[in-house]
């Protein structure tokens, strides 16, 4: 047969959406639309009927990718040099809304296809807050970002970043391309603007990286957008993936996609063909149709007939999800729930759907209806709260988040009188639930207590240290602490958190918390430092080794306190009589004897004494000893302590009240919630 007619034939039955790969080597590959194509895909990621990636969806809080099928060879051997590549790929990001963003997407180069510790947020479904930042990633990425996190260093919430181990970018710059006739800048938005096509090159001789983009159909400008000399032989291994990612957070209605890509090591990209590429999905209001220019005289003479029974309706409607909206609060998109979407996931706030009381306001199980997503609603209830643009600041700011031992706390709403705080839901509940529950309830064994205390400490010197700015938590006890479906223990209820710059004092405040929680100079002084979560976490050590609350009293009606018990215990050298009776004995000695020895350390009367909570976690740990003590160092009576400190002894004579104290600064609640 004649060759010269077959070559024809065959290209005329490859599909207009196919891929071509030529076997060559080095690898090189060009897909116009991605119908038909073996490409891997997991998570949202899915390809359209049209024939183009879709890597996100409207759900929030979910991530995407796409790789080439199979690993390529970037080293000729694990000692050589990478070797050069140029790529080139059309995306489009795009969103049913014009005042709330998501977060962009990221072509990117790893060792694995494995990404399930990553997380959905603005890590770009890449990495987590853990592993960010860590050398052993091996991750080279080029990311295309629609939001401004300040906690990576973004210039602003359209930008083009070279990433290498961490989605703080080694350099970045506003999205946009500079004109060959004259050199201008010209802005380009990344989300909205129909497709745009990107080029990414590196020279392995050089070792620059070059980054630029510019709209679909418009040459390839000369001057690149991002250069950059960096040796990727430091980053990427001998064989990796190539593809893309990308994460919705909070957010929804956003469509990540990516219409075309071409690959090719040590020779350019091949050009990729905009006629055959697939089309960006319509995603704003439809036109209206025929049908309705017809029938809308006639609605609107049932319009006029009905008007008084809707405007009825309508009023009683406003009225049930009014809530309170003021300028400042825009900023925060996301981060603001609607008072209806709150109200229809608990089912109107039903009682079947009520899984908490506490002297700070109820607590709902909710489904919320767009992502299906399991949350927990605390509806707090006030009148005139006193800064309430700083607490709903920082209660955004403590949105952003991420430790495996502290609850996410994903947002607000406000109504007039009421405040709402939206969490994460913890499918066991309160640790409260599991040491005072009713007869019959499962008992947590010593291992589980231990690891539920060391958890604890982890997110405490995570929220006293580890983030952007010092979280004081200011109500550490059991019932504010929930435990996940493995019985993993999470640090929640951020309503009465306070937080400041690191390097900073704290500002002296209102006395909040719960008695028998509360450190002496607190109530003193009225200001909370990182060592009065600390007192309070040695309170909830000791609660939850010895089974018992901070303040009970005896059949006489006298007071008794956890410490002075546990010191009494220790004198008379019985410390394990401390112990929950209902372990019945089933505990490490070890353990348990470090646990009250520790908790009384943490709950000193005087603050000097404390270990802060990095020096409580390599206690714990058993990194570090822990110091020589002995029951006399303890031997002070915590209410003698508070009345000869001139604490009026009036509020500690209150304590087993089960109400709300109000002593001119102090606003304490005492029923354990």
């Amino acid at each position: 047969m004649n060759m010269k007619l077959v070559l024809p034939i065959l290209l005329f039955l490859i599909p207009e959406f196919s891929t071509v790969i030529s076997s060559s080597n080095p690898p090189q590959f060009v897909y116009n639309g991605f119908t038909g194509s073996n490409l891997t895909l997991d998570g949202s990621a899915r390809i359209t009927s049209d024939g183009l990636i879709e890597l996100t969806n409207d759900t929030s809080r979910i991530k995407g990718h796409a790789f080439y099928p199979s690993p390529l060879r970037f080293r000729h051997s694990p000692d050589s040099t990478v070797q050069s590549f140029s790529l080139s790929f059309v995306f489009g990001l795009l969103s049913s809304f014009s005042d709330i963003r998501g977060h962009g997407l990221a072509f990117f180069i790893a060792p694995s296809t494995d990404f399930t510790g990553a997380f959905p947020i603005q890590f770009m479904g890449l990495l987590n807050s853990t592993d960010n930042g860590n050398s052993s990633n091996h991750i080279f990425a080029v990311e295309l970002d629609t939001v401004q996190n300040t906690e990576f260093g973004d210039i602003d919430n359209n930008h083009v970043g070279i990433d290498i181990n961490s989605l703080s970018s080694l350099k970045s710059s506003t999205a946009g391309f500079h004109d060959d006739s004259n050199g201008r800048f010209t802005n380009l938005q990344l989300r909205g603007n129909g497709p745009i096509q990107a080029w990414v090159e590196y020279d392995g001789n050089t070792t620059r990286i070059d980054v630029t983009i510019a709209p679909l159909g418009m040459q390839k400008p000369v001057r690149p957008l991002l250069s950059l000399t960096y040796n990727l032989s430091t980053v990427i291994t001998e064989q990796a993936y190539i593809g893309f990612s990308s994460a919705t957070g909070l957010s929804t209605g956003h469509h990540h996609s990516v219409l075309g890509w071409s690959f090719g090591m040590n020779s350019p990209a091949p050009i990729i063909d905009s006629a055959k590429l697939p089309k960006l999905p319509y995603l704003g209001p439809r036109p209206p149709s025929r049908i309705l220019e017809i029938t809308l005289p006639i609605a609107s003479a049932l319009f006029i007939s009905l008007t008084g029974t809707i405007v009825v309706l309508l009023v009683r409607r406003h009225f049930r999800y009014k809530e309170v909206h003021e300028d400042w609060e825009v900023e925060y998109g996301p981060h603001r729930f609607a008072y209806k979407d709150l109200y229809n996931a608990t089912k109107g706030f039903s009682s079947k759907n009520l899984i908490g009381v506490g002297g700070f306001g109820r607590v709902y199980k909710g489904v919320l209806p767009t992502s299906k997503s399991e949350v927990a609603v605390k509806r707090v209830s006030y009148n005139s709260m006193q800064g309430t643009k700083q607490f709903i600041a920082e209660v955004v700011s403590m949105g952003h988040l991420q430790h495996n031992n502290v609850v996410k706390l994903f947002g607000y709403c406000r109504r007039k009188g009421e405040l709402l705080l939206v969490y994460d839901y913890m499918v066991n509940g309160s640790l409260d639930r599991y040491l005072y529950g009713k007869e019959g309830r499962a008992i947590l064994d010593w291992g589980q207590r231990f690891r539920i205390i060391k958890g604890i400490a982890a997110g405490l010197l995570y929220l006293h240290e580890e983030w952007d700015k010092v979280i004081i938590h200011r109500d550490v006890k059991p019932n504010n602490v929930l435990l996940d479906k493995e019985m993993k223990a999470q640090l929640g209820d951020f309503g009465l958190a306070r937080l400041y710059d690191h390097g900073t004092d704290p500002q002296t405040t209102h006395v909040v918390g719960t008695i028998g929680y509360l450190a002496p100079e607190l109530v003193h002084r009225g200001k909370a430092t990182t060592l009065t979560d600390v007192f309070a976490f040695g309170v909830f050590i000791l609660e939850v080794t010895c089974g018992k609350k901070p303040v009970t009293e005896d059949t006489q009606g006298h007071q008794l306190m956890l410490v002075d018990w546990v010191i009494q215990n220790w004198h008379e050298d019985k410390l394990l009589d401390a112990v929950d009776i209902r372990l019945q004995g089933n505990y490490d000695t070890a353990e348990v004897c470090l646990a009250l020895k520790l908790g009384l350390l943490c709950s000193h009367p005087f603050p000097d004494a404390r270990p802060n909570m990095r020096q409580v976690l390599q206690y714990l740990d058993g990194d570090v000893p822990l110091p020589e003590l002995l029951p006399a160092h303890f031997s002070f009576h915590m209410l003698t302590l508070m009345q000869g400190g001139q604490i009026d002894s009036s509020t500690m004579s209150s304590y087993p009240s089960p109400r709300m104290m109000d002593f001119g600064s102090i606003s304490i609640s005492l029923d354990g919630r």
